[in-house]
């Protein structure tokens, strides 16, 4: 098989994508957030608490690493971290309320990225793309 530039041109557009969302987040005056944060605060957008385990899961990171994002975003006012009343060694995640209301500035900002990355591409585009990079990914777990 010939090389194939592919995996360097994802990386570049993930690394444009983070550029444009930190510069959003800027120009809302929301500072100390980062990319990473955002599949954490999606998922507890959707689910009312979850266990650093199931948000470890659902942005495909270690739990180490969740942590470390968690303790972050704890500092920073957006999330709770408590202990289960039946099993102290699981901690669960709750948004705080400034978790709940940034959810209006990450589906703004959500959007504005979409607009850009999709300009100029059609339906029928995107819909042949879409599941080739889901192959992609599937074929790296």
């Amino acid at each position: 098989m010939k090389p194939r530039k592919t995996v360097a041109i994802i990386s570049q557009i993930s690394v444009k994508a983070n550029r444009f969302i930190v510069q959003e987040l800027e120009k809302r005056g929301i500072h100390g957030i980062v990319p990473s944060h955002g599949g954490i605060l999606y998922f507890l957008s959707l689910q009312e608490k979850m266990t650093m385990k199931e948000l470890a899961t659902k942005i495909h990171k270690t739990k180490p690493t969740v942590t470390v994002l968690v303790d972050k975003l704890v500092t920073l006012g957006y999330v709770y971290k408590g202990k289960c009343d039946v099993d102290c060694r699981v901690t669960y995640i709750t948004l705080s309320e400034k978790g709940k209301s940034f959810k209006k500035d990450f589906e703004e900002i959500s959007q504005s990225l979409n607009a850009q990355i999709f300009q100029g591409i059609s339906e029928e585009e995107i819909n042949v793309v879409e599941p080739l990079l889901e192959k992609f990914l599937h074929n790296l777990l």
